[in-house]
């Protein structure tokens, strides 16, 4: 009876392994796109136009690749845009641009013009200044673009503000304490990895010409972090660990009380302990993550303390080692496209058929009909919180006029899916006085409101 029970034991745990060996589960691929493969590739990134038309944005060691990814049956390259040789590139978007940044010395900041998809693209500026030639990665939120790990500042984080001119964005405040090497940006509020020291760094972004250090805490066991992603409710930082000792686990951190973080649960992909997470993205009840050898993994984490892996997709099947080959970094599209960078072998497209389509990141109650709500506090001084709804997965412009009409900022301009949304806005460089904000949505709905700064 007992050889018979370990006999069942071990046929299980093979069945499992195996399970875990296939190339895929739950995902199946669309499409893979290896067309600038001379050298290794790097980030992924999404973009949604204003017609709703869907793209992917790769990194490439000699540029940027732009792929209209709309038509599943049609997946091509729409552009090209070439940059000084990098084996790191990334990039974000705001409004009709896009914004690239690499470790190439003197690369800085090229700003791109989307508004020609999906025929073209177009640099409409390369910005560097005295002290900044190069930056590792950038991040975004609202108006404001993020640098990090770069040559100025000690490689700390730097501002720019795109609110008055996209394309020739404001340099504001800046933060040092320990090299960033990344960082999430969520309602003013900066959560950065401090990948060499093994720090996570919150810091108040509210006043953007003088950030401030709320609290750290060193990211134990074996702390080396890239990469942090917050739940929706603010309650739960996932964390991954790219360097140092093996193995380089997800960790679960609760950050209810940020005077006393607890390390909730570490995770690796079951059946795989030598891979190492890179990149991570929080969509709602989901977190996609970019596990270089281990390929694209797909959690559940409605319960985020124990997380539950529901599909993946190995974009580098040769093995599940311990290296940095394989899939580097991860966007899940409202429509329900994922796609992926792989360094060796470029883009790939995908589908899970567990992943429900239009996935909201902020709330999951779907409101009835657009609104948009009054500021509170009202008046205020210097921060007050706006809040509007979407029935339907829309393009959303929001946008601050003083009283004589001239545009002072423009809060949101993008895609997005149906939900209820609350965005910050700080009015302490403007004086005081009566001032409104708008919100324009593509689906005809337009809507102001008036708001009082008082100093």
């Amino acid at each position: 009876m007992k050889k018979a029970i370990i006999l069942i034991s071990v046929i299980l745990l093979s069945l499992t392994v195996k399970l875990y060996c296939l190339n895929s589960h739950n995902m199946r691929l669309i499409a893979n796109k290896n067309e600038h493969n001379s050298n290794l590739y790097s980030a992924i990134w999404g973009y949604t136009a204003p017609d709703g038309k869907e793209y992917a944005i790769l990194g490439c060691a000699d540029g940027t690749a732009f792929y209209n990814i709309s038509d599943t049956n049609n997946i091509t390259e729409s552009d090209f845009v070439p940059g000084l040789t990098s084996l790191w590139r990334e990039f974000k978007t705001f409004g009709t641009h896009a914004y690239i940044v690499s470790e190439a010395f003197g690369s800085g900041l090229q700003v791109v013009d989307l508004s020609y998809l999906p025929d073209s693209v177009r640099l409409v500026n390369t910005i560097t200044f005295p002290g900044y030639a190069r930056t590792h990665t950038i991040s975004q939120e609202g108006p404001y673009l993020y640098l990090n790990g770069g040559d100025y500042n000690g490689g700390g984080i730097f501002i720019f503000d795109l609110t008055s001119n996209p394309v020739n964005p404001l340099k504001r405040g800046n933060w040092y304490q320990h090299y960033i090497h990344d960082c999430r940006v969520v309602n003013d509020t900066i959560w950065a990895a401090a990948i060499f020291d093994g720090y996570i760094y919150v810091i108040d972004a509210v006043n953007k010409d003088s950030m401030r250090t709320i609290t750290s805490w060193f990211n134990l066991p074996n702390p080396g972090p890239h990469n942090t992603a917050l739940t929706g409710n603010g309650n739960y930082l996932f964390v991954t660990d790219e360097i140092n000792f093996p193995p380089k686990q997800l960790k679960v951190w609760d950050v209810t009380n940020l005077n006393n973080p607890v390390l909730r649960r570490t995770w690796l992909p079951p059946g795989i302990d030598s891979s190492i997470g890179h990149n991570i993205e929080i969509y709602g009840n989901y977190a996609l993550l970019a596990h270089y050898s281990a390929g694209v993994r797909l959690l559940d984490i409605t319960d985020p303390p124990n997380p539950v892996e529901i599909a993946w997709y190995d974009t580098y099947p040769p093995d599940n080692g311990y290296n940095f080959d394989g899939c580097w970094g991860v966007y899940l599209f409202p429509s329900g496209k994922i796609i992926a960078s792989d360094r060796q072998t470029g883009l790939y497209v995908l589908k899970s058929s567990v992943l429900p389509i239009g996935i909201n990141g902020n709330n999951n109650n779907i409101p009835l009909k657009f609104s948009l709500k009054q500021n509170y506090p009202n008046p205020f001084n210097p921060s007050t919180a706006i809040e509007y709804e979407l029935p339907e997965n829309s393009f959303v412009k929001l946008s601050i006029y003083d009283v004589n009409g001239r545009l002072v900022s423009t809060l949101k301009y993008g895609f997005e899916t149906a939900g209820k949304y609350k965005l910050n806005f700080n009015g302490s460089g403007l004086a005081s006085g009566v001032y409104f904000y708008n919100l324009v949505t593509g689906n005809g709905f337009t809507q102001s409101k008036k708001m009082v700064l008082s100093k």
